[in-house]
């Protein structure tokens, strides 16, 4: 909780009012794309900040409903007014996001639009990576992206926003963007699956499953990518397992890649070690417990007895 009260503090005194805008703003910052710095309200920073401002409100009010001595403690320790309550509020109320109107998309950052906007397909071999082939004025100057941004804070809210609005941000974004982070093919391949689109949903699955191996951005030199190690993983259970969990439940809604016969994951769910197998139409969900676990398939509510498997059919990438 005081870790908390810091970070809400610090987002507090980042922003500034913008009278022109009559909104708080947030200048000088580098989102999640780290081939953009000192640009002025990055969409995800800005969304980023009004969230945390609410959490730490929110559980604050979570720890003096249960331990009224607890809070009081931490707030005498952090020399907390409540009245910074009341700041935190106006400013995650009335935050700045950039968008499109015309486009119908969220702008990673204001003036995004003023770069020459073009798909990486207009680059030549010899332009990868770009941070080893070009100047770092033509990168910042550039409209290519290293890493997922605007679909970073999508992928990490994706409850706020709507299907259509995603594939919007990912048609939009996901073709300039050139994947240049070990961080990047796996949002990707997650948010593909989601959207059906098979194709770029494997071809980012492999390119996070195989960075090292092939060296795409030609760095093994310096180590290996943990982070690609775990995108690969995510990519196959929360990607083309459909695992989410939400409000402490098991959501499953899997697909199989045209050319896989089968996958399969285990999960550690409410103290039982389930696998859940994926093979032709059919999702099988087996319990090896003495007790009666009850998960989401499809959408659907349904329980998997103790001992027992429950078996499912598969959306498929064509009809779905």
């Amino acid at each position: 909780m005081e870790v908390l009260i810091g970070i809400a503090r610090f987002w507090a005194q980042r922003v500034n009012w913008s009278a022109a805008k009559n909104q708080y703003v947030m200048l000088g910052v580098t989102g999640p794309n780290e081939y953009e710095n000192n640009v002025n309200n990055n969409w995800y920073t800005n969304y980023i900040a009004a969230w945390c401002l609410r959490y730490c409100k929110e559980s604050m009010d979570y720890v003096k409903a249960i331990d009224s001595d607890r809070f009081n403690a931490i707030l005498q320790k952090t020399k907390f007014d409540i009245a910074e309550w009341d700041k935190w509020q106006e400013i995650a109320d009335n935050m700045y996001y950039p968008v499109s109107e015309e486009k119908n998309i969220i702008l990673q950052q204001e003036g995004f639009l003023d770069k020459d906007l073009r798909p990486v397909t207009s680059l030549g071999e010899g332009d990868y990576p770009l941070c080893q082939n070009w100047s770092w004025d033509r990168i910042l100057r550039s409209c290519f992206i290293k890493q997922a941004d605007v679909l970073q804070g999508i992928y990490f809210f994706e409850d706020d926003f709507s299907s259509e609005d995603l594939e919007r941000n990912f048609d939009f974004y996901e073709p300039m963007t050139v994947h240049e982070s070990s961080l990047s093919p796996c949002v990707h391949a997650i948010l593909a699956a989601k959207l059906n689109k098979e194709e770029k949903a494997y071809e980012m699955y492999v390119r996070t499953a195989r960075l090292d191996l092939d060296d795409y951005n030609n760095d093994t030199e310096d180590g290996l990518h943990i982070t690609s190690m775990a995108g690969t993983w995510m990519s196959v259970v929360k990607g083309f397992g459909g695992m989410r969990m939400k409000d402490s439940c098991l959501h499953l809604n899997p697909m199989l890649p045209a050319n896989w016969n089968s996958f399969a994951f285990k999960l550690l769910y409410k103290g039982v070690l389930i696998t859940i197998k994926v093979a032709a139409d059919t999702c099988v969900v087996s319990n090896p417990s003495e007790q009666t676990l009850e998960f989401f398939a499809n959408g659907e509510c349904v329980q998997v007895g103790a001992g027992s498997d429950y078996s499912f059919k598969l959306k498929s990438f064509e009809n779905a």
